[in-house]
């Protein structure tokens, strides 16, 4: 089958009137559906309206085989249209010639048809756009939700990161007060001395939490302060609450506010009472910055507190320090003054501790006119062992008085401490001088043995083997030993705490002590007391040590 064609000329709008009815029929015939038909015959139409009425144009349909239906409309612009038919056109074409006018009014009525095809077509278009744009608007609307949940759920997160690091932040700055409260009681507590505390408090303070410290300590009977102070410290000593002062409120918890103060108007004070059971005395502080963290004063507040905690156990300490070393130096003997025999003692009371111990010394003559020079020490420390001591030191001297030698005196307090005391032990030495004599009587009980001095400068330890311990839970009897010494010779009695150090055994400082006896010179020997100072520098140069010091020196002139 070949291709069917014609060509039609366009000379007028009847023209173009009929070559649009004839095409709208053969599309119709062919199958092509009505808003295909009605979208090509719009375009025609349009095309030869432009070319009418001074223009002509050729028109030229070709039909082919496989279903095509071309037009071509020749003129200064060519426009060409190809249509797909369901069916084959059939030829020959008519040609519009044969197009009367009872097939215009039918291609007319047609065209309505084909209007109202392409309207409906257009109803159904518009109702699926509706339908669109409905389904369209509910996604937006989901996807407008979608993003106020996933927004909201942003804000959330962020202000959950917000709390966690606010959170983690508060965490870390509690540790941190806590870990200073715990450092700054430790260094406090750990000195019994007010003067020391009082110049740790401010290293411990400035100038992480306060710009400057002033502390201001009360005696007991006095509440008015000297010299100029800031009215908010007055306050705190007065009603022993925490004051602050600055030129806006602190609000600061357990705190009350005050008008700034005129010795810092720029600046706010915190003004804290010290003192455990009494205001004792007042911690201003200057704030670091511009003014006091709440978190931090809450911190201070306690540091206050454990201050005035240690400062009255530092001078409760204190007070009790030199009572006990009075109740000590009560029990010592004065020395007496005896023709043909120098005495001189020292008693230094240990570095740490109360300073109250069991050691002692004691001098005095007996009825046959014979001199005893005794030492002494009570195992342990404090009220007990000073009790003991002076017990020890009164039984003494009853036996002595009694005319009972060295020997029989250790015997009979060995007796005495093993009933009335048990558990409790001591060590003493005795010795006997003699006037005119060139000998003397020593015995012991568990001492450190004697050094003596010869005059030549010649130094020797008095190796004798002591009797055990006073009131070890057996009985005992001890015994004397006459040892000769020359006159100008010097005795040396001693309580442990002189000789013994941690870190070396007491035979060293045995050998320490015969060494420095040994560099004595003539003139240190001339005045004894300046002998036993001259003894005690090299013997304690460390200065520190935790045992009470006894030293009794005896020179026979």
């Amino acid at each position: 089958m070949t291709a069917a064609s014609d060509t039609w000329t366009i000379a007028s709008a009847a023209d173009a009137a009929r070559a649009r009815a004839l095409l709208s029929r053969l599309a119709a015939d062919a199958g092509v559906p009505a808003a295909d038909r009605a979208r090509f015959l719009a375009d025609l139409g349009a095309r030869l309206r432009r070319g009418l009425p001074t223009a002509r144009a050729e028109l030229t349909v070709t039909c082919r085989p496989d279903g095509e239906l071309r037009v071509v409309l020749g003129g200064a612009e060519p426009w060409r249209y190809t249509l797909v038919c369901p069916s084959p056109v059939a030829g020959p074409l008519p040609g519009p010639a044969g197009v009367d006018e009872a097939r215009l009014a039918e291609a007319l009525l047609d065209a309505d048809e084909e209007t109202a095809a392409v309207l409906a077509s257009l109803d159904e278009a518009e109702e699926v756009v509706r339908f669109h744009r409905e389904e369209l608007h509910q996604t937006n609307q989901g996807v407008l939700a979608l993003h106020a949940e996933l927004e909201a759920a942003a804000l959330a997160q962020r202000e959950l990161l917000e709390a966690e690091r606010s959170a983690r932040a508060e965490a870390e700055k509690a540790r941190r007060l806590l870990t200073f409260l715990a450092n700054a009681s430790a260094v406090l507590n750990a000195s019994l001395d007010h003067e020391d505390i009082l110049r740790r408090l401010p290293e411990l303070l400035v100038p992480e939490y306060a710009g400057r410290v002033d502390i201001w300590l009360m005696d007991d009977d006095e509440r008015t302060p000297p010299g100029e102070r800031a009215a908010a410290a007055v306050t705190a000593a007065r009603t022993g609450r925490p004051q602050h002062a600055g030129a806006h409120p602190g609000e600061l918890p357990g705190v009350d506010d005050l008008p700034a103060s005129a010795l810092s108007p720029h600046r706010p004070l915190l003004c804290l009472p010290l003192g455990a059971r009494t205001v004792r005395g007042v911690l201003t502080l200057s704030a670091p910055g511009d003014r006091f963290d709440p978190d931090t004063t809450v911190m201070l507040l306690e540091v206050a507190r454990r201050a005035g905690i240690a400062l009255d156990n530092a001078r409760r300490y204190e007070q009790h320090r030199d009572v006990a070393e009075e109740l000590q130096r009560a029990q010592l003997t004065e020395l007496p003054t005896t023709a043909g025999l120098a005495l001189a003692a020292r008693y230094l009371p240990a570095t740490h501790g109360l300073n109250i111990g069991g050691d002692w010394y004691d001098a005095f003559p007996q009825p046959d006119g014979s001199v005893l020079a005794v030492i002494g020490d009570v195992t342990g420390h404090g009220l007990r062992a000073a009790v003991i001591m002076g017990q020890l030191r009164t039984a003494l001297r009853a036996y002595a008085v009694e005319g009972n030698g060295p020997a029989r005196i250790l015997t009979l307090l060995h007796r005495m401490l093993r009933h009335q005391q048990p558990e409790l032990y001591a060590t003493c030495a005795i010795a006997r001088f003699t006037p005119g004599g060139s000998a003397v009587v020593l015995a012991a009980a568990g001492h450190p043995p004697a050094v003596v001095r010869e005059p030549g400068g010649e130094v020797r330890v008095l190796e004798a083997k002591p009797g055990i311990m006073l009131g070890v839970p057996v009985p005992y009897e001890y015994a004397e030993h006459t040892v000769e010494l020359p006159a100008g010779s010097t005795l040396a009695l001693y309580t442990d705490g002189l000789v013994e150090r941690r870190s070396a055994g007491i035979d060293a400082g045995i050998d320490r002590l015969a060494q420095a006896m040994g560099a004595l010179g003539a003139a240190d020997l001339e005045d004894l007391d300046t002998a036993a100072d001259s003894l005690l520098k090299p013997m304690l140069h460390d200065s520190e040590h935790d045992d009470d010091i006894c030293l009794l020196l005896c020179r026979t002139t």
